[in-house]
Protein backbone atom coordinates (compact mmCIF):
# COMPACT_ATOMS: atom_id res chain seq x y z
CA UNK A 1 0.00 0.00 0.00
CA UNK A 2 1.24 3.28 -0.80
CA UNK A 3 2.11 6.12 1.43
CA UNK A 4 0.35 9.71 0.67
CA UNK A 5 -0.36 12.76 1.79
CA UNK A 6 -2.90 15.45 1.85
CA UNK A 7 -1.76 17.36 -1.38
CA UNK A 8 -4.75 18.25 -2.50
CA UNK A 9 -4.74 21.40 0.00
CA UNK A 10 -2.58 22.96 2.12
CA UNK A 11 -2.89 24.11 5.80
CA UNK A 12 -4.54 27.65 4.49
CA UNK A 13 -7.95 26.00 4.25
CA UNK A 14 -7.52 24.62 7.95
CA UNK A 15 -6.28 27.88 8.63
CA UNK A 16 -9.34 30.01 7.33
CA UNK A 17 -11.41 28.35 9.29
CA UNK A 18 -9.81 27.98 13.01
CA UNK A 19 -6.62 31.57 12.76
CA UNK A 20 -6.57 34.49 10.84
CA UNK A 21 -4.32 34.24 8.08
CA UNK A 22 -1.00 36.55 8.40
CA UNK A 23 1.37 37.94 5.95
CA UNK A 24 4.59 36.26 5.58
CA UNK A 25 6.58 39.69 7.47
CA UNK A 26 4.29 38.53 10.97
CA UNK A 27 6.31 35.11 10.97
CA UNK A 28 9.58 37.52 10.44
CA UNK A 29 8.46 39.36 13.64
CA UNK A 30 8.20 36.33 15.57
CA UNK A 31 10.82 35.41 17.96
CA UNK A 32 13.57 33.17 17.63
CA UNK A 33 13.23 29.97 19.79
CA UNK A 34 15.70 30.28 22.96
CA UNK A 35 17.79 27.46 21.07
CA UNK A 36 18.39 30.16 17.66
CA UNK A 37 16.08 28.26 15.91
CA UNK A 38 13.34 30.48 13.45
CA UNK A 39 9.87 29.88 13.01
CA UNK A 40 9.77 28.59 9.35
CA UNK A 41 8.59 31.10 7.22
CA UNK A 42 5.32 30.69 5.18
CA UNK A 43 4.66 26.80 7.19
CA UNK A 44 0.96 28.32 7.48
CA UNK A 45 0.48 27.11 3.85
CA UNK A 46 2.27 23.66 4.02
CA UNK A 47 0.57 20.68 2.90
CA UNK A 48 -0.54 18.48 5.43
CA UNK A 49 1.22 15.36 6.22
CA UNK A 50 -1.37 14.08 8.49
CA UNK A 51 -3.63 14.91 11.69
CA UNK A 52 -4.11 13.49 15.38
CA UNK A 53 -6.17 13.61 17.95
CA UNK A 54 -4.97 14.09 21.92
CA UNK A 55 -7.41 11.75 24.07
CA UNK A 56 -5.10 13.02 27.01
CA UNK A 57 -5.52 16.70 26.80
CA UNK A 58 -8.37 17.14 24.09
CA UNK A 59 -6.40 18.65 21.35
CA UNK A 60 -6.19 18.30 17.66
CA UNK A 61 -2.98 18.98 15.31
CA UNK A 62 -2.53 18.77 11.66
CA UNK A 63 0.75 18.32 10.67
CA UNK A 64 2.70 19.86 7.61
CA UNK A 65 5.55 19.78 6.27
CA UNK A 66 8.13 21.33 3.93
CA UNK A 67 8.65 20.23 0.53
CA UNK A 68 11.42 17.76 1.49
CA UNK A 69 9.37 16.30 4.48
CA UNK A 70 6.37 16.24 1.62
CA UNK A 71 8.31 14.48 -1.02
CA UNK A 72 9.70 12.12 2.01
CA UNK A 73 6.24 11.13 2.64
CA UNK A 74 4.60 10.56 -0.32
CA UNK A 75 7.62 8.26 -1.44
CA UNK A 76 7.59 6.35 2.29
CA UNK A 77 11.19 7.74 2.80
CA UNK A 78 10.20 8.64 6.59
CA UNK A 79 12.88 6.25 8.57
CA UNK A 80 14.81 8.06 8.65
CA UNK A 81 13.18 11.11 7.39
CA UNK A 82 15.80 12.80 5.01
CA UNK A 83 17.95 15.67 6.03
CA UNK A 84 16.35 19.12 5.42
CA UNK A 85 12.72 17.54 6.53
CA UNK A 86 10.84 20.10 8.63
CA UNK A 87 7.77 19.01 10.34
CA UNK A 88 5.06 21.53 12.33
CA UNK A 89 2.45 20.46 13.70
CA UNK A 90 -0.08 22.73 14.70
CA UNK A 91 -2.50 22.22 17.74
CA UNK A 92 -5.98 23.31 19.06
CA UNK A 93 -8.11 22.83 22.05
CA UNK A 94 -11.27 20.68 20.87
CA UNK A 95 -14.34 22.12 20.69
CA UNK A 96 -17.87 20.56 19.81
CA UNK A 97 -19.54 22.34 17.06
CA UNK A 98 -22.81 24.37 17.75
CA UNK A 99 -23.97 23.44 14.38
CA UNK A 100 -23.37 19.87 14.52
CA UNK A 101 -22.78 18.83 18.18
CA UNK A 102 -21.12 15.28 17.23
CA UNK A 103 -18.42 16.70 15.52
CA UNK A 104 -15.43 18.40 17.38
CA UNK A 105 -13.46 21.53 15.59
CA UNK A 106 -10.66 23.28 16.28
CA UNK A 107 -11.04 26.01 19.45
CA UNK A 108 -8.32 28.21 21.11
CA UNK A 109 -5.11 27.74 19.16
CA UNK A 110 -2.31 26.31 21.32
CA UNK A 111 1.12 25.76 19.97
CA UNK A 112 2.84 25.07 16.75
CA UNK A 113 5.75 23.18 16.69
CA UNK A 114 8.68 21.85 14.75
CA UNK A 115 10.96 19.44 13.80
CA UNK A 116 14.35 20.02 11.85
CA UNK A 117 16.29 17.73 10.71
CA UNK A 118 19.62 17.80 10.26
CA UNK A 119 21.75 14.88 11.23
CA UNK A 120 25.14 16.71 11.81
CA UNK A 121 23.78 20.07 12.90
CA UNK A 122 21.77 18.37 15.94
CA UNK A 123 24.23 14.82 16.26
CA UNK A 124 25.07 16.63 19.88
CA UNK A 125 21.68 15.98 21.25
CA UNK A 126 21.51 12.45 19.71
CA UNK A 127 18.21 12.42 17.16
CA UNK A 128 19.37 14.36 14.07
CA UNK A 129 16.86 16.91 14.96
CA UNK A 130 16.58 20.44 15.95
CA UNK A 131 13.17 21.61 17.98
CA UNK A 132 10.90 24.24 18.63
CA UNK A 133 8.15 25.33 19.97
CA UNK A 134 5.90 28.71 19.61
CA UNK A 135 2.91 29.37 22.21
CA UNK A 136 -0.69 31.30 21.30
CA UNK A 137 -1.84 33.28 18.72
CA UNK A 138 1.07 35.70 19.89
CA UNK A 139 3.71 32.93 18.75
CA UNK A 140 5.54 33.32 21.95
CA UNK A 141 8.96 30.79 21.97
CA UNK A 142 8.71 28.05 24.69
CA UNK A 143 11.61 27.06 26.67
CA UNK A 144 13.59 29.36 28.80
CA UNK A 145 16.86 28.32 27.37
CA UNK A 146 18.15 26.32 24.61
CA UNK A 147 17.94 23.15 27.12
CA UNK A 148 14.11 23.32 26.69
CA UNK A 149 15.05 20.44 23.59
CA UNK A 150 15.88 17.76 26.54
CA UNK A 151 11.78 17.87 26.74
CA UNK A 152 11.01 17.23 23.37
CA UNK A 153 13.68 14.32 23.08
CA UNK A 154 12.26 12.75 26.37
CA UNK A 155 8.70 13.10 25.49
CA UNK A 156 9.71 11.33 21.86
CA UNK A 157 11.75 8.81 23.33
CA UNK A 158 9.28 6.05 23.05
CA UNK A 159 9.00 6.97 19.35
CA UNK A 160 13.18 6.68 18.62
CA UNK A 161 12.99 3.53 16.30
CA UNK A 162 11.03 5.50 14.05
CA UNK A 163 13.46 8.40 13.66
CA UNK A 164 11.96 10.10 17.15
CA UNK A 165 8.81 11.03 14.64
CA UNK A 166 5.43 10.16 16.33
CA UNK A 167 3.06 11.06 13.15
CA UNK A 168 2.79 8.73 10.20
CA UNK A 169 1.81 9.60 6.97
CA UNK A 170 -1.89 9.87 6.05
CA UNK A 171 -2.28 6.98 3.23
CA UNK A 172 -4.32 7.42 0.40
CA UNK A 173 -5.60 5.62 -2.48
Amino acid sequence: MRTGVFSAFGISAVLAVAAPSAAASETSAVKAAPNGIELPAGYKDWPVISSSHRVDNNTLRVIVGNDVAVRAAREGHTNPWPDGAILGKLVWKEAAKDSWPKAIAPAEFVHAEFMFKDAAKYAGNGTGWGWARWVGMDQTPYGKDAGFGQECIACHTPVKANDWVFTLPAQLP
